[in-house]
């Protein structure tokens, strides 16, 4: 799997949002990626985190057209296991504020082989390789 990257929430977000600092950067981000063919993997966790951040910034009306338009977005399950180890890695981290949505994408991305799309340092102190 060497032309996809993981989406994080972050970018996911910023694309959208045209007052999020990192909107334009978002938005160049995506047209190389295309230009790149490479695809854009996200995990479930993720779109349930993206829509929540979407829906209490920008509105219920923009969630949903935001979450109607993810419906032909290549979507992955995270599994028990992915959460698991997702958990271990928040304790192993646990002076650091990483989430657990962004435990479970770490883990999706040294699972799958893959990058991280993501404006994130928490990915770095994970230990993750990231798109950017």
């Amino acid at each position: 799997m060497s032309r996809v990257v993981l989406a994080d929430t972050g970018p996911l977000y910023a694309a959208l949002d045209p007052s999020d600092m990192h909107h334009q950067q978002a938005r160049e981000q995506l047209q190389e990626l295309a230009r790149l063919q490479f695809d854009v993997l996200i995990s479930y966790s993720t779109l349930l985190e993206a829509y929540s951040l979407v829906r209490r910034k920008l509105g219920q009306a923009v969630a949903l057209g935001w979450l109607s338009e993810m419906a032909d977005a290549a979507l992955i399950n995270p599994t028990p296991e992915d959460y698991r180890q997702a958990a271990a890695k928040v304790a192993m981290f646990a002076d650091q504020s990483i989430t657990l949505f962004d435990a479970t994408v770490a883990v999706l991305a040294s699972r799958f082989g893959v990058r991280v799309w993501t404006y994130d340092h928490h990915f770095d102190v994970m230990r993750v390789p990231v798109w950017r």
